[in-house]
């Protein structure tokens, strides 16, 4: 055993194991819950409705992520500091994210024709900016939670509550209007998330007894947190910009399918964000003490766990990728090549995402212009491959798979990008990469593509546990290190004395 091993494993790395358990069982909880939801909103409403509904919660959920202020992540820094009450800063937030709410809300709901630009309006639809208040409280309350390393709230808020309330919603109200169904289930899905997210908010840090809201403390930390709220919604962004580009060129059914496809693509990509809140303080922390050292080692290491995570099931979603996307319905099957470019840029784009963990802390400017540099070259290659596409005489689908393309390009730019420039910064290196993770893909691959030959049913049923598996134990033996190995069995441990 190593010196390092006997002395225990750094406390700080300890946390993040922990929460990368939970976040990796909160995925396997979020694929349970959306398969359902897919399979309803696909065979019941069909890729136009979802192609309308998917346009107006990209407008809602934008909104939201400006309205956040960037306080899911500087709202660590703020507790950090101690400077005043946590109960007081933590609800001065949630002060601070309704106010930027309420005006999103409001322009949303004076200019309805932002989230349905092309369908016409029948009444309900004007109660949909009601969404934004709820996503930003719960966003800001998780927050608050995770800096306590409380990161179990999110996975049942994000992972059990909110999509199975959706799914199970979406049937319901099918029966009482297909027009509106999706959007009346989206709408009780993100109340239900937000009192799961409340809930133990308040008790955990209480009501905010002898607070007053101060507003020029409030403004001044809203005008700090331009670059995080900024590099928030640019992140967001990277991932829905597409779904506006398919917009402008194409038909609501379009849109629909590509939609299925993005909501795969998405559950591995909220694995990675699930860390955000997580590392967010143990960042915070160690650049107040000036121990750069750590936040390199803790960037390598989540990295690579992420990496490694997204790499296997990106391979397990997109080998029998026509049977993924044909459980929403045949129809949805011509997605298939857009979800498997999706999934790999979710594992492309790991890197940038913990390396911006760090550079929204020490480099926030720099991190925000190479941000917008990455959007820029992703609209500008969407454009271009699609518009070379149409020229060429191509197939719709063929068309439609360009963003899908041109984002994998776009977050390879930010991910060496991001990581060079907090390497630097840092004076020591912060890539996750290990050359085991080819090898446990190559076995992946193998055992997948010979799925293929069984059943469509046995391909999703017995396909995809087996790519997982094969894939995870090459990692465990090949990839993971006796300390890496050490520190989730602590993990575990911990987490069983704890029950």
């Amino acid at each position: 055993m190593t010196n390092a091993a006997q002395a225990g494993p750094d406390p700080d790395i300890a946390d993040l194991a922990k929460g990368g358990r939970t976040n990796f069982f909160g995925f396997l909880l979020r694929l349970a819950a959306r398969i359902p939801f897919l399979f309803i909103a696909g065979r019941l409403y069909g890729p136009d409705a979802l192609g309308r509904f998917a346009y107006a919660i990209l407008v809602v959920e934008f909104a939201a992520q400006l309205a956040t202020l960037g306080l899911k992540r500087g709202l660590a820094q703020q507790l950090a500091k101690g400077e005043r009450p946590p109960a007081h800063i933590v609800w001065d937030a949630l002060l601070l994210a309704g106010l930027a709410a309420a005006a999103a809300a409001a322009l949303l709901a004076a200019i309805p024709e932002m989230m349905f630009p092309t369908s016409g309006l029948y009444g309900l639809e004007r109660m949909l900016p009601l969404a934004v208040f709820a996503m930003a409280w719960s966003d800001v309350s998780l927050a608050a939670l995770a800096y306590r390393l409380n990161v179990g709230a999110t996975v049942t808020a994000r992972a059990v509550i909110e999509p199975w309330t959706i799914s199970l919603a979406a049937l319901a109200f099918y029966y009482y209007s297909p027009r509106d169904g999706l959007i009346l289930s989206y709408a009780l899905s993100m109340i239900a998330a937000l009192l799961a997210s409340l809930i133990p908010f308040i008790r955990s840090y209480g009501l905010p007894h002898g607070w007053s809201p101060a507003p020029g403390p409030l403004f001044s930390l809203a005008r700090r947190n331009i670059p995080l709220a900024a590099a928030d919604a640019i992140e967001w962004s990277t991932r829905n910009v597409d779904r506006a580009i398919l917009g402008l060129f194409f038909e609501p059914k379009i849109v629909g399918i590509y939609w299925v496809a993005q909501q795969i693509a998405t559950l591995p990509q909220k694995l990675k964000t699930s860390f955000d809140p997580i590392l967010g303080p143990v960042i915070t922390q160690n650049l107040e003490a000036g121990n750069k050292a750590a936040v390199a080692a803790q960037v390598r290491q989540v990295g690579f766990w992420i990496i490694a995570a997204q790499a296997g099931i990106a391979l397990a979603l997109s080998i029998p990728g026509e049977g993924v996307m044909g459980l929403a319905g045949r129809e949805f099957v011509g997605g298939t090549a857009a979800l498997a470019f999706l999934l790999s840029a979710e594992v492309v784009a790991a890197t940038a995402v913990v390396s911006e963990s760090a550079l929204v802390y020490i480099a926030r400017h720099r991190n925000l212009m190479l941000s917008v540099a990455t959007i820029a070259l992703q609209i500008v290659l969407s454009f271009a491959l699609i518009l070379a596409a149409r020229e060429l005489g191509l197939p719709v689908a063929v068309q439609a798979a360009g963003p899908a393309v041109a984002l994998p390009l776009a977050l390879a730019f930010a991910s060496i990008t991001k990581a060079r420039l907090l390497s630097r910064l840092l004076g020591q290196p912060v890539s996750g990469w290990r050359w085991a993770l080819v090898w446990a893909a190559a076995t992946a691959a193998a055992v997948g593509y010979g799925t293929l030959y069984l059943p469509e049913w046995c391909e999703l049923l017995f396909g995809i546990p087996l790519i997982l598996a094969s894939y995870g134990l090459v990692i465990w033996y090949k990839g993971f290190t006796h300390e890496d190995r050490i520190l989730f069995r602590l993990a575990e441990k911990r987490s069983r004395a704890a029950a």
